[in-house]
């Protein structure tokens, strides 16, 4: 596997495209991304355990019942949620754009992103979408902006692997920045493959690649109303069709959760007001169960996200969110460093302090990356989740977010 350019254009058979149609005041920002594939794909998409979900899921997740889809089209802007007429709204969405591609309309999935609780009508999309499928390309980093709200950095990549002699790629896009937290915790990430697989596998391979990456991200402990990963794959690159759990799914999932890593690692790192990305690794568990529970904890705390802003080694608040994760461990076995490219500091031996330099773990803990290693010293299993520090800025950017 390496790494390629193209985003969601890098496979066979798939354009994009990103324009303003006015859902947005700002002119001079995109609002409305598109994503076409040239033959109807297999199709699969994962959502938000929130109750309150947007329209647009409710009907995507309507159109996916076939396991089919040729086209994604996606708002920023405006969430579509909570609102009365909204599933009249995004099924008016899928409409208009069945009829400029001539393609059916329950072959379209739907995504919106933005405020909750605003109206939206219909015509900015009955002018924009003529305009969007005429921009139609290899226009990956159009859709990827168009779909951005408080996002400092467009969200995309690209892989080349292979399956049964042939060449697949796969790639992708994401928003998100705030209202992240685990459960489907991206804000929205659309992938596209040339690889051909059935339905079925396909959705076991996004659950099985989200459970180790999506859904380990927290930036603010929020679930948002409309978070969302969806893909399609459309066969193009001609492998032997993926129809059970052999050696060509394995590389497919191995292709899948690393796209996935990787999207999750920028989501951290653009986390609303972040400066630093943070990963917790955690290992020496009993069970996969316990070290994903210790990551997410970790990654989840204000306390901790706030000593990490003000490189604080303050490990104490490490203990703290472990000792309330629920994870079954023995807190007199655990052992705390922390790592980045300014060197690696042990600070926690067998559950208690240990002598270590004020100096050093502040100068490792100055760095934009920071590794969080916990050993639980208990077993062989392992997990990882991402997040980012708590900066004075997230309350200045969620202060005024209507504006």
């Amino acid at each position: 596997m390496k790494f390629i350019s193209g985003g969601v254009c890098a496979a066979k058979g798939f354009t994009g495209a990103g324009v303003h149609c006015g859902i947005r005041k700002n002119k001079s920002k995109k609002d409305l991304a598109l994503i076409l594939s040239e033959k109807v794909a297999s199709a699969a998409s994962i959502y938000t355990k929130n109750l309150v979900k947007g329209a647009p899921l409710i009907v995507t997740k309507e159109h996916l019942q076939n396991g089919k889809a040729q086209a994604v089209i996606c708002n920023s802007g405006n969430a579509n949620t909570c609102n009365d007429n909204g599933i009249e709204i995004a099924e008016g969405i899928c409409s208009i754009l069945a009829d400029e591609l001539n393609i059916s309309a329950e072959d379209i999935i739907v995504a919106s992103t933005g405020v909750i609780g605003q109206k939206l009508s219909l015509e900015p999309f009955e002018s924009g979408i003529p305009a969007l499928v005429k921009e139609l390309g290899l226009k990956s980093s159009d859709a990827a902006e168009a779909i951005m709200t408080t996002d400092l950095k467009m969200k995309e990549i690209a892989v080349e692997f292979e399956l049964s002699g042939k060449v697949c790629k796969m790639g992708a896009i994401a928003k998100g920045s705030g209202m992240i937290h685990p459960n489907m915790a991206t804000m929205l990430c659309f992938i596209t493959t040339d690889a051909a697989i059935s339905p079925e596998l396909l959705h076991k391979a996004l659950v099985t690649a989200a459970d180790d990456t999506f859904n380990m991200l927290s930036v603010d402990g929020d679930t948002s109303t409309n978070d969302m990963v969806s893909i399609l794959a459309n066969g193009m690159a001609e492998n032997a069709p993926i129809t059970e759990e052999n050696g060509d799914y394995a590389v497919f999932v191995s292709a899948l959760t690393e796209i996935s890593m990787q999207i999750t690692r920028m989501l951290a790192a653009d986390g609303e007001g972040a400066t630093k990305l943070l990963q917790c690794e955690v290992y020496g568990a009993a069970d996969k169960e316990t070290a994903r529970k210790a990551a997410k904890s970790v990654i989840c705390s204000s306390l901790f996200k706030a000593a990490m802003f003000g490189a604080d080694a303050n490990w104490g608040r490490v203990l703290c969110a472990l000792g309330y994760s629920g994870a079954d461990l023995d807190v007199t076995k655990i052992d705390v460093a922390f790592k980045s490219a300014n060197g690696l500091i042990e600070v926690c031996k067998d559950g208690a302090g240990i002598d270590f330099s004020e100096e050093i773990a502040k100068e490792v803990l100055t760095a934009n990356e920071i590794e969080i290693l916990i050993n639980l010293n208990s077993g062989n299993e392992s997990a990882m989740a991402w997040g980012c520090d708590l900066s004075y800025d997230y309350v200045r950017i969620n202060g005024d977010y209507r504006s």
